[in-house]
């Protein structure tokens, strides 16, 4: 009987800030019909990875992965392991479509090895339809196979662990509001947020073969200004201490405004509020970058909707089809790319601390934002 440790790290769902590292036992010999163990083998990290837990219980995100312990013994009440994206290995299988040696990308635990149940089997890729996966969508149980990936890059998965996810909303909320938008300006708050570049920059490169007259225009705190003007993204740029300027510089009393919302800062929408009364024709909720902000946005109160990502996936997945989906993803991906490259570097961290490490400093708000983190057990 061969037995694999699985390492992981739990955290505590009502104290995020606490934490434990441990081990579990996978038997491979155990392995029912169709499961499939996969290997970390590398994750990246960022805000992202804290709204999954900010937002765990709200949006569903602790019921990916559940914390359990190896007997009877309730030591994991309480606790989750936070969903994360990352390059996997299969490591052992009892599906006959899926070899050993594979290499996937996907939504991970914080965990070197997990069991998953492979089903919706197909040459792009398999979806882990396990019944301890609470999933919220079908869009975050699909694994893709690197070998048919038109999106995988050998020379560039650190983009990919730390940029792809979040560039799939980008990708996705951009062909959203290319539908509705008309000659508003776009806020994006959270403007340096990766999230935010990509959509920003898909908007604004966009705009001339949309014939379109929008303005894309990035909200950030005063020390992220310079980094989010140098990107190139933005047709203008904002600290949350100059929302005034949003009134002057020659923009009209019947300007439209379209707040696309990262960062779930119940007080900065207020503020936007008092800046721009009525003006302010749409706040579009995406995101919780500041997830520590003590007033959160009222949805209801606001007439707001929320942007859920893998809906929008799934609507044109279905239209487009898979394959023509992923080549448009993929075109659209390297473009991106290209144009911020020289605003990111690479940072690894290896084993159990160093990880638990970056994910407090994520937390805190201390962690490098240039990073492009990339993380594995050993």
């Amino acid at each position: 009987m061969t037995t694999i440790k699985s390492q992981q790290i739990w955290v505590d769902q009502q104290n995020l800030a606490n934490t434990n590292v441990v081990s579990r036992d996978i038997n491979i010999s155990d392995l029912q019909q169709d499961e499939v163990l996969l290997e970390t083998d590398s994750f990246g990290f960022s805000a992202n990875n804290i709204t999954y837990a900010a937002l765990g219980f709200k949006m569903g995100y602790w019921g990916f992965f559940p914390a359990k312990s190896d007997n009877d013994v309730d030591k994991a009440h309480g606790f989750g392991i936070v969903p994360v994206w990352g390059f996997a290995t299969v490591k052992a299988s009892c599906h006959s479509d899926i070899k050993v040696g594979e290499k996937v990308f996907g939504y991970l635990p914080m965990a070197s090895h997990w069991v998953i149940k492979a089903g919706k089997v197909a040459p792009h890729g398999f979806s882990d339809v396990h019944e301890t996966r609470k999933s919220i969508s079908p869009v975050y149980d699909q694994y893709l196979r690197c070998a048919a990936d038109p999106g995988y890059d050998k020379n560039r998965e650190a983009w990919q662990l730390n940029f792809r996810p979040l560039y799939m909303t980008s990708f996705v909320l951009d062909d959203y509001v290319a539908e509705k938008a008309n000659n508003e300006t776009l806020l994006l708050s959270s403007a340096s947020s990766k999230t935010a570049l990509g959509t920003a920059q898909l908007l604004k490169d966009q705009k001339a073969s949309r014939y379109a007259s929008y303005k894309v225009a990035g909200l950030t705190s005063k020390q992220n200004v310079d980094m989010v003007k140098a990107s190139g993204c933005y047709d203008e740029v904002y600290s949350y201490d100059e929302l005034s300027a949003l009134s002057s510089e020659g923009n009209s009393s019947d300007a439209r405004y379209w707040l696309l919302d990262f960062a779930a800062n119940g007080t900065l929408i207020n503020n936007l509020i008092k800046q721009l009364g009525d003006r302010l024709s749409d706040v579009t909720l995406i995101g919780a970058t500041d997830w520590k902000a003590q007033e959160k946005p009222n949805p209801k109160l606001l007439n707001a909707e929320i942007f859920f990502a893998p809906a929008r996936v799934k609507l044109r997945q279905h239209e487009w089809g898979h394959e023509a989906f992923l080549a448009k993803y993929a075109s659209a991906w390297k473009r991106f790319a290209e144009k911020v490259s020289d605003q990111f570097y690479e940072q690894s961290h290896r084993g159990a601390d160093a990880i638990t490490q970056l994910y407090l400093e994520t937390l805190n708000g201390s962690a490098q934002t240039k990073a492009l983190n990339v993380v594995t057990f050993d």
